[in-house]
């Protein structure tokens, strides 16, 4: 084994030539000290022995220590050729010693977002290319790409991630000036970084645990859009509306698709049309939906209130019907007025409406005895979401309230949703201090004695986002 390898390796490297000189050197001085002795025996002077010895022993480390440097640990002034010298900008030291240390750190600093864009462009050879091209030419990442072809062109949908300086102009602009046309962008977000098949297979799963989810799952599927759900019937009439036809309709930025029950479900996004392929895949999510029925999860927490008593809160549905209806008749005239903002007239109109799961998701209330004294709704209200709460009089200032109202925020929350609103009255003061105990930002708006308070939740979501990715930094 050589010693470059044997130093390589963290063994020591040891030379048998300079020991055996070592040896010599001191072997040579025991010699002289032995004449020396000798010598003093037979009678010369002790002084000038003394200094002869000592002359010979320095000169014996002397020469032992002239050899150690010249064939010592210490590596030689030149390469010795057993490896070859590291590149500049690989070799150790501080960051930023040298113009390539300096490049690097200059690109790692680099701060780049994403971006959501789409484009049509012509169905022919090439014209992807050039778009590919062009968006390079940027230093534009393309993370994903989806085709939606159409009768004339194709709809290319792009996940980017570019350079933070980089405007939403500026892509366009070099898109248009490579074939693109009728380009739309805007930012994206960590969710979009997840593929499509797997994003459509799990709202499949959400929309299948629970009915509820159909509108947020075409909400996420679609991005921005407005999704109403029109009855089969109009609510006290009995009399049929006119539907969307059972294979749905797609008129450019409208698609209707037919829900269970003959309801019918209508998606509008006014700055985007849609494409055939989005139209499929709502149209599979609304089918998969029809076909497992009214569904949703059958848990419940249970909760001490603050005098003692225990009460459970569960989703609720149209099998609640007759318990709700049950809750209404014991509530008082003033207690339905602060609900319904006016004289209530047949309860079933409004309830078969507010639990079913198609509109939206009902958290009940109930005793350990199976009565009902509470119902809150949280309500898909086109592209907004709308809060209402109706307690029992003989449970209200108890804490019932603000647990359901705590609770359908959260879901709201958890939803995606951007803010909720509630509609009051001026005088529901209970409304209004269990809405501040929140903790959120709040709206205020008053109209003619209707209070319309709406929390906004963005800011809270944000805040988590930051906190999120602060930990993630380590920070």
């Amino acid at each position: 084994m050589s010693d470059v390898t044997r130093a390589r390796n963290g063994r020591p490297v040891r030379h048998w030539r300079r020991a055996v000189v070592g040896l010599a050197a001191l072997l040579a001085a025991a010699a002289v000290a032995d004449a020396v002795a000798g010598a003093t025996a037979r009678g010369m002077g002790g002084a000038v022995l003394s200094a002869v010895t000592a002359a010979v022993l320095s000169a014996a480390v002397g020469f032992h220590a002239w050899w150690t440097r010249s064939h010592g640990h210490a590596p030689p002034t030149s390469d010795t050729g057993a490896r070859p010298p590291l590149p500049a900008e690989r070799q150790a030291g501080p960051a930023g010693t040298g113009e390539a240390a300096e490049a690097g750190a200059g690109a790692m600093s680099g701060v780049t977002v994403l971006w959501r864009m789409r484009t049509t462009v012509k169905d022919e050879p090439g014209s992807l290319a050039a778009l590919c091209t062009a968006l390079a030419a940027h230093r534009v990442d393309i993370l994903s790409l989806q085709t939606h072809p159409l009768a004339e062109g194709t709809v290319d949908e792009f996940l980017l991630r570019a350079p933070e300086e980089l405007s939403a102009a500026e892509i366009s602009r070099s898109v248009s000036d490579a074939g693109g046309s009728e380009t739309w962008i805007e930012r994206g977000d960590a969710h979009d970084l997840v593929d499509a098949p797997t994003r459509v297979l799990g709202l499949a799963t959400r929309t299948a645990l629970d009915a509820a989810e159909l509108p947020l799952a075409l909400r996420q599927l679609l991005g921005r859009c407005t999704i109403r759900s029109l009855p089969a019937t109009a609510p006290g009439s009995g009399r049929v509306q006119e539907g969307a036809p059972v294979e749905g309709a797609l008129e450019g930025t409208v698609m209707r698709l037919r829900a269970p029950e003959g309801a019918t479900i209508t998606v509008e996004r006014p700055y985007l049309p849609f494409t055939p392929t989005e139209f499929a895949r709502a149209r599979a999510l609304v089918e998969l939906d029809t076909r497992l029925g009214p569904r949703i999860p059958r848990s419940q927490d249970i909760l001490t209130l603050p005098e003692g008593n225990d009460i459970a809160v569960r989703r609720a549905d149209a099998g609640d019907l007759r318990a709700a209806k049950a809750m209404h008749d014991r509530c008082s005239a003033r207690t339905l007025s602060m609900r319904y903002h006016g004289p209530v007239g047949d309860a079933d109109r409004y309830l078969k409406h507010l639990l079913s799961p198609r509109f939206g998701r009902t958290l009940a209330a109930q005793t350990t005895s199976g009565r009902l004294v509470g119902l809150g709704h949280l309500l898909w209200d086109g592209d907004e979401t709308e809060i209402a709460l109706l307690v029992e009089d003989d449970w209200q200032r108890r804490g019932v309230g603000s647990e359901l109202l705590r609770r359908l925020v959260a879901m709201a929350g958890d939803a995606g949703c951007a803010n909720v609103y509630v509609v009051t009255q001026s005088s529901n003061t209970g409304m209004v201090a269990a809405m501040r105990a929140l903790g959120l930002p709040l709206d205020y708006q008053i109209e003619e004695g209707t209070l319309v308070i709406t929390a906004r939740l963005d800011a809270v979501a944000a805040h988590r986002a930051e906190g999120a990715e602060g930990l993630r930094k380590g920070r």
